[in-house]
């Protein structure tokens, strides 16, 4: 792995005939973190997160690996998309209340028969049948398992509020219901544990907080996989065929696999590695996607002013959502400012050694968000920009 000066000066090289603002991925970097993913899956198959990559070319590359297989969307709208493209399994892990594609979905055998959507309530039944404007086929159904871990009576939850449903019977009763629904097929069953896949164990200078996630997530992990086992057998009582049962995320492949109801994991942030995947202690990644804003001001000595860059990442508003200035190392944000809309003024030691012109390369907090600011990823091997990409944004399509 090369150092961090060795980095700067390769990804400056490799974009010095083009103009920041601009957005690369080393694939090099992309490459080393999907085997490490294949690694951790342990033989089950690796369901790719498209939230995190939001790049067609690159779905197709990580896809063409060995060791992964479908993908996992985030709106209707994006899994017909890429069903109409070619991806012929494609798991919509949200429910969706998007009636206009429901139609399209039931009127078109190719789509329903590459598309799985997401139910943890009969009222969605209801909504999609209501939207099937005569279509006719048959709507291949993915039931949810809420994952959260309750404790003192349910009087303490931690997790995602997602689904409703927790426990063996519910599930095995909204089975039934599908089954008994004509126009629907059960076909898998999912279950994201975030907080022990999307929460670091690790976090930096806080070592009393770090021991305190790890006793949270060991526990989470007992729980769910006790419990999760249980569902599985309830479902598949109900639906003896059932054709996958997909957990976990990055930073949690390792575990979910362990557990023998799981047949597939979920994973998509583990292959752009952004800063809030810096603090585990279960795995490490190779930073592949990062931000280069050039230097346009020198306000005085140790600060640098960049254009833009105040691009936060979803969730809990906090500094943790904010991009990191990466490269040259020992920038860090004006308190008073932070991260603008046209301007990032940074300060640091370094300030002193960029020029006009310069480049400060940054990592985005979240994984596929990043996508969002740009119509193209450069794709970067060695210190040569190989190929371009055009984001989802850069095909016209903004999902959310």
């Amino acid at each position: 792995m090369n150092s961090p000066a060795a980095d700067r000066a390769r990804y400056d090289r490799a974009t010095a005939h083009l103009d920041a603002p601009l957005a690369i991925v080393d694939l090099d970097a992309f490459d080393a973190n999907a085997d490490d993913l294949v690694r951790r899956a342990g033989g089950k198959p690796v369901r790719v997160a498209s939230k995190s990559v939001r790049c067609r070319a690159l779905l197709e590359r990580v896809l063409a690996r060995p060791g992964f297989a479908g993908i996992m969307s985030y709106t209707l709208a994006e899994s017909l998309w890429l069903a109409r493209s070619g991806f012929e399994d494609v798991l919509l892990a949200y429910p969706s209340a998007d009636r206009a594609g429901f139609a399209e979905l039931a009127n078109d055998a190719k789509l329903a028969g590459a598309v799985t959507v997401m139910v943890d309530d009969p009222a969605q039944l209801e909504l999609i049948d209501g939207a099937r404007d005569g279509g006719a086929e048959e709507i291949r159904v993915c039931l949810e398992l809420d994952t959260a871990l309750q404790l003192f009576g349910g009087r303490v939850r931690v997790g995602a509020r997602r689904s409703p449903l927790r426990e063996p019977a519910q599930l095995a009763a909204l089975a039934r219901t599908v089954c008994a629904r004509p126009g629907f097929r059960v076909v898998g069953l999912m279950a994201y544990e975030g907080h022990v896949a999307g929460v670091g164990d690790a976090p930096a200078g806080r070592p009393l907080r770090s021991r305190a996630i790890r006793l949270m997530q060991g526990a989470a992990r007992r729980e769910l996989a006790a419990r999760r086992a249980e569902v599985v057998r309830a479902v598949r009582a109900v639906v003896p065929d059932l054709e996958f049962v997909n957990g976990g995320g990055t930073g949690s492949v390792q575990y979910t696999v362990a557990e023998d109801a799981v047949t597939e994991v979920a994973a998509g942030s583990g292959l752009y590695v952004p800063r809030l995947f810096d603090n585990y202690t279960s795995f490490s990644g190779r930073p592949a996607a990062l931000f280069a804003q050039p230097v346009v001001r020198r306000p005085g000595v140790g600060v640098v002013t960049v254009l833009g860059g105040g691009y936060p990442a979803s969730g809990a508003a906090g500094a943790d959502r904010l991009p990191v200035p990466y490269l040259p190392r020992g920038l860090r944000y004006d308190p008073q400012e932070g991260a603008g809309e046209v301007q990032t003024p940074l300060l640091g030691g370094p300030a002193d050694d960029l020029l006009i012109g310069d480049r400060v390369w940054f990592r985005h907090a979240k994984a596929g968000e990043l996508c969002e600011r740009f119509d193209t990823l450069h794709l970067v091997e060695g210190d040569r920009v190989t190929a371009t990409a055009p984001t989802y944004r850069g095909e016209g399509r903004t999902f959310l």
